[in-house]
């Protein structure tokens, strides 16, 4: 598996969005956070299975944010709970400063943001910049997603860092075609994974 996380957000995109996905599978992207949070269960759970059947022939994989795998194997907490973390193949959380990342107990990865200003999110921050995540990155016991205004052109340079690969949402959402903006992404990022062990990952 690549170095690329694509993250959904129904909101931004131009065209439905199982074809965005499939289009950013089509361009190399192997792991999917389905968010959308917002939906109700049943809703969101028919659009997990949607994307399962995108990711399934490239063997991919659906990561859920929230507790509820919604019948999947992978989940993607936010820094605020619940701890301890569900007992599943794959558990990711979200942080943003060194706090958050000693709270770190059993989950494989940790979704490091924002690394840069981001037009999803204006506002979020401080952006930590490469410095930043670099620090974080040495102090964090899991491999190290980059989140927050990553592109192409800095893919490479969170990498440099230290960080496991990126995670990328509005860049893939908004574009006119997610293949080029992932692989533009898996080229920058190609020596790595999200989940390979890089000397910290915790199975």
């Amino acid at each position: 598996m690549n170095g690329v996380v694509v993250l959904t957000d129904r909101r931004q995109v131009r065209r439905p969005l199982r074809e965005v996905i499939q289009r950013a599978v089509d361009g190399g992207a192997r792991c999917v956070v389905l968010r959308e949070k917002d939906l109700p269960r049943d809703e969101r759970a028919a659009l997990a299975a949607a994307l399962r059947s995108v990711l399934a022939p490239v063997g991919g994989r659906l990561v859920v944010a929230g507790p509820d795998p919604l019948g999947g194997d992978a989940v993607h907490l936010t820094a605020s709970g619940p701890y301890p973390p569900p007992d599943l193949a794959l558990v990711g959380r979200s942080c943003h400063d060194v706090s958050e990342l000693e709270r770190l107990t059993t989950e494989h990865y940790a979704m490091v943001s924002p690394v840069f200003p981001t037009e999803s999110k204006p506002g979020y921050g401080p952006a930590l910049g490469v410095d930043g995540l670099a620090r974080l990155v040495g102090c964090s016991p899991v491999p190290v997603l980059a989140l927050g205004g990553v592109t192409p052109r800095t893919a490479r340079d969170c990498v440099a860092a230290g960080a496991a690969g990126v995670a990328v949402m509005g860049a893939v959402m908004r574009a006119d075609d997610p293949a080029d903006v992932i692989r533009g992404l898996v080229s920058a990022t190609e020596s790595v994974g999200p989940f390979a062990d890089r000397g910290g990952v915790r199975s």
